[in-house]
């Protein structure tokens, strides 16, 4: 529970913006992240987990503050953030997203006369290697990303982070913050990260489900599941617009909903195993 300062802004009136972003080993991105937030953030802060590469070199030269705070997961690293900066009105970007054209200037009119809304979401954008998906699961894919602190903040299930908004209105903003997924120089390159990420990604969730002892899914839903998902993504959600890049995303998202809930059940299986080996 963070303790903040009384608001310094009245409903109606001009508002400043922290824009934060959390860190590690984001070199090749971080600059790209920070150029797009230096027109419309008042102040610039960055938490980091104590990275090896020129991570703090980029933030620096963009005059921001930077912290080095070790990481205890995605939910708990960015609300440690928010409670780094000087104003109430949070612009939150991950360090492989930046702000398109549009959007800036729809953040920069909500600036100059915040409103009523506690809150504002925006579509995310994602690339692909060389490629913008603009079909599937994978767009619109709504972000709240700009929120007033008193009334916001980050939860959900790491390493899936979102910002809950308590109480208020939440608004939308045009314009797409652009997500850079991957290292679009080699494809193959882009293959084995989502693959790797995908890995990590379920190995987390099913460790987080286990903690919290959620029953595992009957076997005709381990089956069922996975090809769902892929129809669902591919045919009804259009992922064929996006060419083989769409393919692709909705064949791994199948395999992501397999690879979640086989590895629940795994972690139970070791347990039944173990129980008969030490008795």
């Amino acid at each position: 529970m963070f303790i903040y300062q009384q608001k310094a802004f009245e409903l109606g009136k001009p508002v400043k913006i922290s824009g934060v972003v959390i860190t590690f080993n984001e070199e090749k991105n971080l600059d790209r992240c920070l150029q797009s937030l230096k027109n419309v953030a008042d102040e610039l802060v960055v938490v980091d987990s104590f990275s090896t590469d020129g991570t703090e070199s980029i933030a620096r030269q963009y005059d921001a503050t930077f912290l080095q705070h070790p990481f205890e997961g995605h939910i708990e690293q960015k609300n440690y953030a928010l409670g780094q900066a000087s104003h109430s009105i949070i612009l939150s970007l991950d360090a492989d997203e930046a702000l398109s054209p549009a959007l800036e200037q729809a953040i920069m009119a909500v600036k100059a006369n915040w409103g009523s809304h506690q809150a504002f979401a925006f579509n995310r954008l994602n690339r692909y290697g060389h490629r913008w998906i603009r079909h599937g699961v994978w767009y619109p894919d709504r972000k709240v990303r700009l929120f007033d602190r008193h009334h916001a903040q980050w939860a959900g299930e790491n390493p899936h982070d979102k910002v809950v908004v308590k109480d208020g209105k939440v608004g939308h903003l045009k314009g797409d913050l652009l997500h850079y997924t991957y290292d679009p120089t080699n494809l193959l390159t882009v293959y084995e990260s989502h693959y790797k990420q995908i890995n990590f990604f379920t190995s987390e969730w099913a460790k987080g489900a286990y903690t919290r002892r959620k029953k595992v899914i009957p076997i005709w839903h381990l089956v069922l599941r996975p090809p769902l998902q892929f129809l669902h993504e591919y045919v009804f959600r259009l992922g064929f617009l996006d060419g083989p890049e769409g393919f692709h995303i909705a064949k791994t998202s199948a395999l992501h909903k397999y690879l979640k809930y086989r590895k629940l059940q795994a972690l139970y299986q070791q347990d039944r195993l173990t129980d008969k080996f030490t008795r």
